[in-house]
């Protein structure tokens, strides 16, 4: 019966072929290891998009607003989340159309597409909470708010002036 060199068990390989063998493989077996670790450590530390989502991911991408087919598109800003005006009714009759309900009026200049609307939201998986939130239709703002993930495709968005006067809102998620 023969056996590889560095099997346990009965061998007709002598004992110095077997201690001049072993070392050969078991430096052989250190490097394999070392590069399995060394893959597995940079998946760990690198991640890849599909192995490793964060939490924030099942709320990134565009959403259709409850009012006048509004798009926002939630996306990263720094380590928190922010959302942008990409569409709606009244900015495909006037593309260059200008934030005119904003109580500041420094700001009733600024154009709506791309607005920011929503800032500085961290939580997750399924809620997040920050603020400011910042509605163009009406010019209110909201200091405070939360987004809520009650499904892949429905996100409730919550802003409050105060602790008890809050108004919200339902987005569904927009097809891509």
């Amino acid at each position: 019966m023969t056996n590889a060199p560095c099997s346990p068990g009965p061998s007709n390989v002598s004992g110095s072929e077997l201690h001049n063998a072993t070392p050969h493989h078991s430096r052989e077996n250190r490097v394999k290891t070392h590069l399995s670790a060394g893959i597995a450590g940079a998946l760990l530390l690198f991640g890849s998009g599909a192995a490793i989502a964060s939490p924030d991911s099942a709320l990134l991408g565009k959403w259709r607003t409850q009012q006048r087919n509004g798009v926002v598109e939630i996306h990263r800003c720094g380590k928190a989340l922010c959302g942008r005006v990409l569409d709606g009714d009244p900015l495909r009759a006037n593309p260059d159309q200008r934030d005119i309900r904003n109580s500041d009026t420094a700001l009733r200049g600024r154009k709506v597409m791309g607005l920011r609307i929503l800032s500085g939201f961290t939580g997750g998986p399924t809620e997040w909470k920050g603020g400011p939130l910042y509605d163009p239709n009406t010019g209110d703002g909201a200091t405070s708010g939360s987004l809520t993930l009650e499904n892949p495709s429905t996100l409730k968005v919550k802003g409050c002036i105060a602790v008890f006067l809050c108004r919200t809102q339902t987005w569904t998620r927009a097809p891509r």
